[in-house]
């Protein structure tokens, strides 16, 4: 670990607290002398340094840093490695061109803004600079062990579930790729599938933390955390929540753990048994949500009688 790096941990650690000089030094095992350059450094890689008579400290949130992303996280696969970024065209795009490198399975790669962010069905995905969390996560899969659908619901789980471990609050479910917040877009999920320069998965997760879209800005209602809360929210902490719990899903899908899946993601889910209209396929479907599968998608009964599955990858709920 760099000196930089040791000075950034201990300072997000304090908190608001301020850090002499000497007292910093000290806890960092680093002579004093050599503070101020790495501060220095600190403050190139974007991070804000606040200063008074009393120290320095952070100032907050803090922007998204591998060092402070990565320590102790504890995963097996997902987040082993993390890439930040100022401002990307798409970090759905950075994930997919690092799978011609090696070592980059799990690989996390997050950006304080994307130039051509999108959406699923070919929207943009509209977000504020600096605000909120913008991650694609790289998953190698040669052997087809980590189904398209399985994938989607999952990576929307992990992000309901990260958002309640890291700030108490309870997000909805909405298939196949909304998290909702009392009814408002928190997070959009896009998931994937590519066969070069490598087979994987890209799972891209958006999440509205410290600011949501304007009203026109975007087709349907968005809300964000720090709202909900009355407060701004650290996003190293929710991105940390979400790498564990992703990590989690990816795992017990990897060895067919299919069941586990189904009963959290339908915990969290308030279709069954409500009306929907579905686009899919070039097709429109009406009539009642049965069931949502981690292999086969949608379980719909359709007004006419039949049962469809419709799959994740070329689906909309219209209603």
């Amino acid at each position: 670990m760099t000196v930089a790096d040791m000075l950034l941990s201990l300072l997000y650690d304090r908190g608001e607290v301020f850090f002499s000089l000497e007292e910093l030094a000290r806890a960092a095992s680093t002579p004093r002398a050599r503070i101020p350059a790495a501060l220095e450094e600190l403050a190139h890689r974007g991070h804000q340094i606040e200063t008074s008579p009393a120290g320095v400290r952070l100032h907050r949130p803090v922007r998204l840093d591998g060092c402070l992303i990565e320590r102790d996280l504890g995963v097996m696969r997902v987040g082993r490695s993390v890439l930040c970024f100022d401002a990307v065209d798409s970090t759905n795009d950075v994930a997919l061109a690092s799978a011609r490198q090696g070592g980059t399975d799990g690989l996390a790669v997050t950006a304080e803004s994307q130039r051509r962010g999108r959406g699923r069905r070919g929207r943009d995905w509209v977000s504020r600079a600096g605000q909120n969390l913008l991650t694609s996560v790289l998953l190698l899969d040669s052997g087809g062990a980590l189904p398209h659908e399985a994938l989607t619901i999952a990576a929307g789980l992990a992000v309901a579930e990260a958002v309640a471990d890291a700030c108490g609050v309870q997000c909805q479910l909405k298939w196949p790729n909304d998290v909702l917040l009392e009814g408002a877009k928190v997070a959009g999920v896009l998931v994937e599938r590519h066969n070069r320069p490598a087979p994987c998965i890209v799972a891209g997760i958006g999440i509205n933390v410290n600011a949501a879209p304007a009203a026109g800005e975007v087709h349907q209602s968005a809300a964000c955390l720090s709202d909900a809360l009355g407060h701004s929210v650290e996003r190293v902490e929710v991105m940390r929540c979400l790498l564990r719990r992703l990590d989690h899903w990816a795992g017990q899908i990897s060895r067919g753990r299919f069941d586990d899946l189904r009963r959290a993601w339908l915990g969290r889910c308030g279709m069954i048994e409500t009306r929907v209209v579905v686009q899919a396929g070039g097709r429109r479907y009406e009539g009642r949500v049965m069931d949502v599968s981690p292999l086969e998608g949608l379980v719909l009964a359709c007004d006419g009688g039949t049962r469809v599955h419709l799959a994740a990858s070329n689906a909309t709920v219209l209603r």
